[in-house]
């Protein structure tokens, strides 16, 4: 499937790719179409993380919270437990398990939740001439965990993971512009330049994604990510969890327009 046929995909049209065996990347996907990041975990502890994410809107924009044990919502218009194309699956913090579908593992307890996702802005930064060489190589952007302290909620807490991608210095001003009329979606960059500012040490050894694809003079820019609600639940364990693979999103049925501010 090349790349303008990904693009013009409905959001029922890629979620029908999914379930037909697509496992890979949906970066590019369903232009105009919210992405999102997925983290499902019990009732007992839904309250917390609705919490967690109202504290932490730039890691955890939230976008949707399904009913408990339901596998679909208005704003999510396919099947949860079919219709991402791979998921993780965490107990007691662990990750124990990466398949392609969890309809078996669900639970009539499970909440969904579904959070903002960078592919959003990304294709936004695209329109406007600033590069995405990670979509470009084919690859999946790098993602790290940083020192930057998440606020905690219930039983919840984690530092902040974020994404990098390479930006020419003269484009970094209208990087951080466009970003920023997309709160729903991590919004503007949290760091730009030293990555051992916030604690990473290695930018070719990211803990999710691919190595970086850089040219040269390019500047590191990092935002807030959805993969933050994984490092959550590794750091505060709670007993069952089911998230997206990173890179491989829930297509929602949110157009970007209602993300947009002003």
């Amino acid at each position: 499937m090349d790349s303008k046929t990904q693009r013009s995909l409905t959001p029922g049209e890629a979620r029908q790719k999914i379930r037909d065996g697509h496992t890979d990347t949906t970066s590019g996907w369903s232009d105009g179409w919210a992405q999102a990041n997925l983290l499902a975990v019990p009732r007992a502890q839904a309250f917390d993380l609705m919490l967690f994410s109202q504290r932490n809107p730039k890691a955890c924009p939230l976008l949707d919270v399904f009913d408990p044990g339901a596998k679909r919502s208005s704003r999510f218009q396919g099947d949860i437990t079919t219709d991402v194309p791979a998921y993780r699956v965490y107990e007691h913090g662990e990750l124990v398990e990466e398949r392609t579908d969890v309809a078996d593992l669900w639970r009539d307890d499970l909440v969904a939740f579904l959070f903002g996702c960078s592919f959003s802005f990304e294709r936004a930064l695209t329109e406007a001439g600033i590069e995405m060489r990670h979509t470009l190589s084919g690859s999946t952007v790098p993602m790290y965990r940083t020192t930057l302290p998440c606020e905690s909620a219930g039983v919840f807490s984690s530092s902040m993971v974020v994404s990098m991608r390479g930006v020419p210095p003269h484009r970094v001003p209208d990087a951080v512009r466009i970003c920023a009329r997309y709160p729903a979606v991590h919004g503007a960059p949290v760091h730009v330049g030293d990555p051992s500012l916030i604690g990473v040490t290695d930018l070719e050894k990211p803990e999710w994604g691919d190595s970086p694809v850089l040219q040269e003079g390019d500047v590191p820019v990092f935002w807030a990510c959805g993969v933050t609600p994984q490092a959550m639940v590794i750091e505060s364990r709670p007993e069952f969890a089911i998230a997206h693979a990173p890179g491989r999103m829930a297509i929602t049925d949110i157009n970007e327009s209602e993300l947009i501010t002003p």
